[in-house]
Order: structure tokens, then C-alpha cells, then sequence
């Protein structure tokens, strides 16, 4: 077993490794819930790739998992039969190959990848189909539904996964944007009938965090007028660093959360006035009177009744998670009579996986990289992440890499640590 930051010749892998590991006794502040342990290398499948993880992605899914809320990870795997009684998470890796399963053909000893979090089980009948993989019943987020992520020095992955990393990036730049990009791509291209088009308006909440700033990037690429909502003006500044048209600073408004019943006329009056300035408040920055036809969400109960009131006729409010909680009202007279949708999206599939991996190649989307972080400090940088500390960008944290700014070469020389000609 190597120490931190060390690497092993290539396809030597060693039987154990350190790994930031949660335990179900340790369910609450990632602070203490995320401890260094020494725990075994995973064994490989048919169609598994062994990867060493040069630098990890840091995303709000482990801070889930940290908190043993909404979901235990641990429990729901040991229902299911796994062995294990610890969770090694992270749904974001960079790193070398060193072993692949005597199925694999497209990967091989020594490339360098990125991981996508989209898992399944290939001989899931649903799949089988040549239906969206994603939306199989077996298909779970890599590194937070399934164990041996991106927190240890060596990281389990299914073949499909592996996309090759952009050599123009460091290792924690390539770390760390995966599982926040695809999710933002399926969210504004992996839908039909409400697929992003040039010129169309996108609403995009939390605009400075890890979807949003990629959601940001993407429409831009495609033609399309982002606008993003923010907590600040700090924050709205950043968003426009990366291509929004403009911002809403939501603390101007007070109207959040769940709306007053219908049959409540005065309460009705005074949120939807509230709704409708902010809805004029997206005009301004647009420059006419355009609202969005697709909404990039992800605070949930607070926000969704607003984004369905100014979302455009025939538009989309497309939802990825519920920060501020799950239990949304929705006015279905807006639903029906404007023919909006309301459209849950999850994780990505292979297609928009390299689709958004392609992006990045070639430039059109950055990694928008925040705070680097050591693999010592992974649990503190959960804690700050739920607390809504420092949000800007994307985190990553350095594991087989010793300091940040290496990665860069088209190949790497195993058995020393990986340096780049240019450093940082």
C-alpha cells in the first residue's frame, strides 16, 4: 500500500489502500463522519476497470451520504447483499487505469480518464431494450448508490463509464466538473420536445454552483440566453464570468417557499404579485419580454412554484434535486391551460456523457474549478459544501496527485509521480 500521493508501477495493485470511509455509526456531520481508514482494493468484474484516482470531484451527494439522509447508503446496499459495512464515495474521479476485467476492450493499462456516474447492470431487460439507461431500474449514481467511488486510491468503475481525459487539464481541473456537467446537459438536451434551441431563455438557480455554472456554459455553447439566480452579488458577478446574460439576486424577493391555497384569494394576490416581479425582473435582463423555456432547478420546495409561474408557455422546468426540500406544490392551472412540464431528471447516460466529455476537449465548457482541497481535508470540504460555504464552482480534492496544477501531459510514467512541462 503507497501513502498518499504516491503511485505504484503500473498494474502492480496492491491488495489495500487508504480511503476516506463513512460508517453508519458515524451518520451525521461530514466532519466526523468521513474518516482515513485502511480498507481492501476492490476486485474487478468482467467489465470493470481498475483506475488509481489522481484527484476527486467533491459533490453535495456525499454530503447526503455523510448525513445518512434521505437515503443510508450503507443499509440499502446490505439489503441488496453487498458485504460491505462502510461507504467509500465520490462521484467524480480523474485518474490512470491499472487493471482492466478480461471483458474490457476499449480501455487499457495506463490511460488517463474521467468517470461519468452513470451505472447500471447490462443485462437489465430495460436496457436490453435499447431504452435510456438511466432511467433503468438498476441504475444507480456511481460513488454515492454504489461503493468504492472516487475517495480512495483506487477506484472501481464499469468500462462504459470511462471517457478519456482532456490533456489541455490538471487533474483535479479533469475531476472535477463530470457528474455536475452530464447532469446539466441531460437536463437541457436529453429531454424531447423541450430539448434546448438557440435563442431560447434559461433560468438557471444557483447559478454560481456546480450544475449551475456548467448549466450556464452549455446554453451559452448552444446559442441559448442564461440567466441566473444567485444569493448575492459576489456570486452573480462569477455567473457572468462564465457567460450568463445576467442575474436575479433572489434575496430582493420574499415570496418563496409554498404557496397560499387557491381558495385563499388575498394570499394568492400577494405571492403572485411577488411571482411577477420576478418574473420582470428575468425581462430585464433579457432585454424584452421573454420568459424561460427551459428552468434549470434544483432548490425545490422553496423555488418550484415560482419557476412554473414564469416558465414559458409549452416550456420545461427540469429538476434535479430538492435542497430546500421535496414537498413542491404546483398550480396545475398553469400546468394544463400553458401546457407546461414538469420534468424530473437524474445522473446521464453514455451518449450525453461523451457528448458533454466532447465539450470539454474542445474547450467550449471549463471546469469551472473552485476550491482544491487535500485528502485530508475531504470531510471538512463536505461540511462546508452543505453549509452552502464558499459556492462557487466545482470542488476537487488531490489524491494520487501531490499538488495541484499536475496532469497535463498526453502520458503519464507510472511508478513516479505525474508531472506536467508547463506545472502551474
Amino acid at each position: 500500500m503507497s501513502a498518499i500521493g504516491e503511485l505504484p508501477a503500473l498494474g502492480d495493485v496492491p491488495e489495500r489502500m487508504l480511503a476516506q470511509v463513512i460508517r453508519k455509526e458515524r451518520y451525521g456531520d461530514p466532519r466526523t463522519a468521513f474518516q482515513v481508514e485502511e480498507v481492501p482494493v476492490p476486485s474487478l468484474g468482467s467489465h470493470d476497470v481498475l483506475i488509481a484516482v489522481m484527484a476527486a470531484g467533491i459533490n453535495y451527494n456525499n454530503v447526503w451520504a455523510a448525513r445518512g439522509t434521505p437515503i443510508d447508503v450503507i443499509g440499502t446496499r446490505q439489503k441488496q447483499g453487498e458485504p460491505w459495512d462502510f461507504h467509500v464515495g465520490g462521484s467524480d474521479a480523474c485518474g490512470i487505469v491499472y487493471a482492466v476485467g478480461d471483458a474490457v476492450t476499449t480501455v487499457a493499462l495506463g490511460d488517463e480518464v474521467v468517470i461519468h456516474p452513470g451505472w447500471w447492470d447490462s443485462a437489465d431487460p430495460w436496457i436490453r431494450a435499447g431504452k435510456d439507461a438511466m432511467i433503468a431500474p438498476s441504475s444507480r449514481i456511481w460513488g454515492y448508490e454504489t461503493n468504492f467511488g472516487a475517495f480512495g486510491q483506487f477506484t472501481l468503475a464499469q468500462e462504459h463509464q470511462c471517457l478519456p481525459k482532456a490533456s489541455h487539464l490538471s487533474w483535479e481541473e479533469a475531476a472535477a466538473p463530470t457528474l455536475v456537467g452530464t447532469t446539466a446537459y441531460r437536463m437541457l438536451l436529453g429531454w424531447e420536445g423541450n430539448r434546448l434551441h438557440e435563442g431560447d431563455v434559461v433560468l438557471v438557480w444557483g447559478g454560481s454552483g456546480g450544475v449551475g455554472i456548467q448549466a450556464i456554459q452549455l446554453a451559452k455553447a448552444h446559442g441559448a440566453i442564461p440567466v441566473a439566480v444567485v444569493s448575492d452579488e459576489e456570486r452573480g458577478a462569477y455567473c457572468m464570468k462564465f457567460g450568463a446574460a445576467g442575474y436575479i439576486n433572489r434575496g430582493d424577493f420574499d415570496h418563496w417557499g409554498i404557496p397560499p391555497h387557491w381558495t385563499d384569494q388575498a394570499g394568492q394576490r400577494v405571492w403572485s404579485q411577488g411571482a411577477r416581479d420576478f418574473g420582470k425582473r428575468i425581462w430585464d435582463v433579457v432585454g424584452e419580454r421573454r420568459n424561460p423555456a427551459i428552468v434549470i432547478e434544483h432548490p425545490g420546495e422553496a423555488t418550484i412554484p415560482t419557476s412554473i409561474f414564469v416558465c414559458e408557455r409549452g416550456g420545461m422546468v427540469v429538476v434535479c434535486a430538492g435542497t430546500t426540500g421535496y414537498s413542491a406544490s404546483v398550480d396545475l392551472r398553469y400546468h394544463w391551460v400553458h401546457q407546461k412540464r414538469l420534468q424530473g431528471s437524474h445522473g446521464t447516460n453514455d451518449e450525453q456523457a461523451r457528448a458533454y466529455n466532447d465539450l470539454v476537449h474542445s474547450k467550449r465548457v471549463d471546469p469551472a474549478l473552485g476550491q482544491v482541497v487535500s485528502f485530508e481535508e475531504i470531510p471538512q470540504a463536505h461540511f462546508d459544501m452543505g453549509e452552502g460555504i464558499d459556492v462557487f464552482g466545482n470542488r476537487a480534492a488531490l489524491i494520487g496527485a501531490k499538488e495541484p496544477g499536475l496532469g497535463r501531459s498526453e502520458s503519464t510514467e507510472a511508478g513516479r509521480p505525474v508531472t506536467s512541462p508547463e506545472g502551474r
